[in-house]
């Protein structure tokens, strides 16, 4: 069943109807979160399950969530965007490819290069899921740019966290939790960020080594202070890209020499289109860097300098879960999950816990992507 929400007019001043799939659509960039809190409040009170979607570029990501649909995708549209100030404000559904055409116009990027599945990808999606780009050791991840949120809880209140400046901490902790929490502690309407300058210069180098030698070479060289932005490992080379400004970039590559690589090789990286990035089934395992993994057979390849290792494997999940925990890290089933099978690492029981209050603070009906992470929140 989909949500049929009352939508405001567009601002031609026509009314926006719902779709077949529960859209509230817009002709126009629009507010619509007065129709999506309605909407919001109706299921709570009738306790029925939603299941968010923006694009829906990611729904093979965490585990299926049967549920009404509530489409965000109509709530849209640049709210503020000063670049002297590198900060941009947007409603959940603006498409990230409008969002990065704009910074681009200006000079200016999202540093955490969040991957894209799709042109209907947005900007709630991105920051729901969590996801990082292969600048994220060196940039940051996608909590470490978003400086406040405005999310409806389950009683449809628009609650604003954070604030759009970096001396601003009030509501910290709260707009953090929504970046990765897959929408199940709340609804995103809109989402102030952390741009940066797009770097002067790019120059991307191979290496034919192993990864035992590539990883040592990683550790050697972020130890210094050089402009390295990416480090990839396909099995049997080492790639490293290099950004930042034009002398540095050029003195950096011809201190390392290595083989030129063309830059589009990262859009397969960011984008999950290289290699066994595509595989229908992928494991992803988050751990040191400079960790070894024990016992599992498979083909890998290693992102962010070592610190996320993508397995395709015939492993039980048992297995990789348990070879990622003895690295001090944890396995999440990226891709390929079967209906009912866990997706994320089972949290031990207090953390599990912390999560349980958190959903039920935040929604108490229960209603917002129930299951999306772990059976029971």
């Amino acid at each position: 069943m989909a949500v049929r929400a009352a939508a405001p007019s567009t601002p031609s001043g026509s009314p926006s109807p719902a779709n077949g799939r529960g859209r509230i659509e817009a002709r126009l960039d629009a507010d619509l979160s007065e129709a999506l809190a309605e909407a919001v409040r109706s299921a709570s009170e009738r306790g029925a399950p939603l299941r968010i979607v923006g694009g829906d570029t990611k729904g093979f990501y965490g585990r299926r969530v049967d549920g009404e649909v509530l489409d965000v995708s109509g709530h849209r549209g640049v709210v503020a965007y000063e670049p002297s100030e590198l900060v941009i404000t947007a409603r959940a559904g603006t498409p990230i490819g409008e969002i990065e055409a704009l910074l681009a116009a200006h000079g200016q990027t999202l540093a955490f290069e969040p991957p894209v599945f799709g042109a209907a990808s947005t900007l709630g999606g991105v920051v729901a899921a969590g996801l990082s780009g292969p600048t994220r050791p060196f940039a940051g991840a996608v909590r470490d740019c978003v400086l406040g949120v405005t999310v409806l809880d389950g009683r449809g209140r628009a609650l604003r966290l954070g604030g759009v400046v970096f001396k601003n901490v009030a509501g910290f902790d709260g707009f953090r939790l929504m970046a990765g929490a897959l929408g199940c502690l709340g609804v995103l309407l809109d989402v102030s960020l952390r741009v940066v300058p797009t770097p002067r210069a790019e120059m991307s180098l191979a290496f034919e080594e192993d990864w035992p030698a590539g990883a040592s070479r990683i550790t050697a060289l972020m130890r210094r202070p050089l402009p390295l932005s990416a480090a990839f490992h396909d099995g049997e080379r080492l790639m490293l890209r290099l950004s930042g400004p034009e002398a540095a970039v050029r003195a950096t590559a011809g201190e390392l020499g290595g083989e030129a690589v063309s830059p589009g090789f990262w859009d397969g990286v960011r984008h999950m289109t290289f290699g066994l990035l595509a595989a229908p089934r992928l494991w992803r395992l988050s751990v040191p860097r400079g960790a070894t993994i024990a016992g599992l057979d498979g083909r890998w390849l290693m992102d962010w300098g070592g610190a996320q290792r993508w397995l395709v494997t015939d492993e039980l999940a048992e297995a990789v879960c348990a070879a990622a925990a003895a690295a001090s890290g944890h396995a999440t089933l990226f891709r390929g999950a079967a209906a009912g099978e866990a997706v994320f690492t089972r949290l031990p029981r207090p953390l599990f816990e912390l999560h349980r209050r958190l959903k039920a603070a935040f929604d108490p009906a229960g209603v917002f992507n129930p299951g999306r992470m772990y059976e029971g929140l």
